[in-house]
């Protein structure tokens, strides 16, 4: 029998991947499987009492959609338009540390991922291999570079100009990080990963203002991107500064305890825009439905943190494909359901506030998981 060429091969390996992956929720099982217990709880943790974890879901559970029926839904488009690019989804893998935790490659690989199926991706500035090798990688993706600040102005130019000098298409500055969070799930297991590179600096984070956004908005031309805004207040300050992307989120849970989920501050912060800006939001997304709501809500872009760990320690870059896939098909599914035949024509006529069918929490997503397998 003939071998089989290197397409045939790949082509073999994408079949048994999907046959593998029906669901997102055995990613999610798959991911289990691989990670030892402090992973997975770097992952599914939040800080202190985890309220603002379950809030995110709770608030995204608590919408339901209001379907329209007869009409012509027989072709569907899911893609979106950003920052000059074309996107199959208006998703982004978003700013995550310490991936090299779940996969070798790191941010290299989800990198490669983005590019592959057609999403943004967002690179933290504390995750493997860095600024150049990870555009190396994949240096016709659409490319954003998140900054965490370690230094002085001159740190922070530096990152600025060596983001644009290698074409990422943005830059974002994470400011709801001023002063690190009490992860207990860690604490607890006095458990820290190696890449977590937060010790040193970390007082230039603390005394980051809008000076610096000031700064970046005079001296570069580079869209800016805000990352952690989670009032109307701020969003308007930003709006003062020109500031081109406000990116709603509260870092996942991950800092501010009994904080809003992040779909309850959309409103006000969609409101606050008025078109002025663009608005990214991430924070307990999971499921096709979950980026409709969204997109409904005013958003131009949903962030993918747990989700995108969750995929790569499943199967690397294939499993972050497939990933894609699914919330794909999931999305396009909602929409045809939904009577809308692209995403642009969503708006909150779409939505209506419901009661949640499940109590929140990082897995509610996935009812058929058995929980007491998964310590969440």
């Amino acid at each position: 029998m003939q071998d089989l060429t290197s397409e045939q091969q790949a082509a073999q390996r994408e079949a048994a991947l999907a046959a593998g992956f029906m669901t997102l929720h055995e990613i999610v099982a798959k991911a289990r499987q691989n990670l030892g217990q402090n992973e997975w709880d770097y992952i599914v943790g939040g800080t202190e009492s985890e309220t603002t974890l379950r809030r995110n879901r709770m608030a995204l559970d608590q919408i339901a959609f209001r379907p329209r029926v007869l009409r012509d839904v027989s072709t569907i488009d899911a893609s979106a338009e950003l920052l000059g690019r074309k996107l199959r989804l208006p998703v982004a893998l978003a700013p995550v540390g310490s991936l090299e935790c779940f996969h070798a490659g790191a941010a290299a690989t989800v990198v490669k991922a983005a590019k592959e199926f057609g999403v943004a991706h967002v690179l933290s500035s504390v995750c493997a291999p860095g600024l150049e090798q990870v555009a190396e990688a994949a240096p016709d993706a659409l490319r954003i570079f998140q900054l965490y600040v370690r230094g002085d102005d001159n740190f922070v130019d530096d990152h600025v100009s060596r983001a644009i000098a290698r074409g990422y298409a943005a830059f974002c500055l994470t400011v709801d990080t001023a002063i690190y969070s009490r992860r207990e799930r860690d604490l607890a297991k006095r458990f820290a990963t190696t890449g977590r590179r937060r010790a040193g600096g970390q007082t230039f984070q603390a005394a980051l203002d809008w000076r610096t956004v000031k700064r970046i908005k005079e001296r570069f031309a580079i869209p800016l991107m805000i990352k952690g805004i989670a009032t109307a207040e701020d969003a308007k300050i930003a709006l003062d500064h020109a500031v081109d992307w406000i990116y709603v989120s509260n870092h996942g849970g991950r800092q501010l305890d009994h904080g809003r989920g992040s779909m309850d501050v959309l409103p006000e912060i969609v409101e606050a825009a008025r078109g002025r800006a663009r608005i990214a939001i991430d924070g307990g997304f999971c499921r096709g439905t979950d980026i409709i709501k969204a997109i409904a809500l005013g958003a131009d872009l949903v962030g993918l943190g747990r989700m995108q760990c969750w995929a790569l320690a499943a199967a690397g870059q294939a499993g972050l494909v497939r990933m894609l896939e699914l919330l794909e098909d999931e999305v396009r599914r909602c929409l045809g359901l939904l009577g809308v035949t692209r995403l642009a024509d969503l708006d909150l006529s779409y939505l209506h506030p419901a009661a949640a069918t499940t109590p929140p929490h990082v897995l509610s997503a996935f009812p058929l998981l058995k929980l007491e397998d998964y310590r969440y």
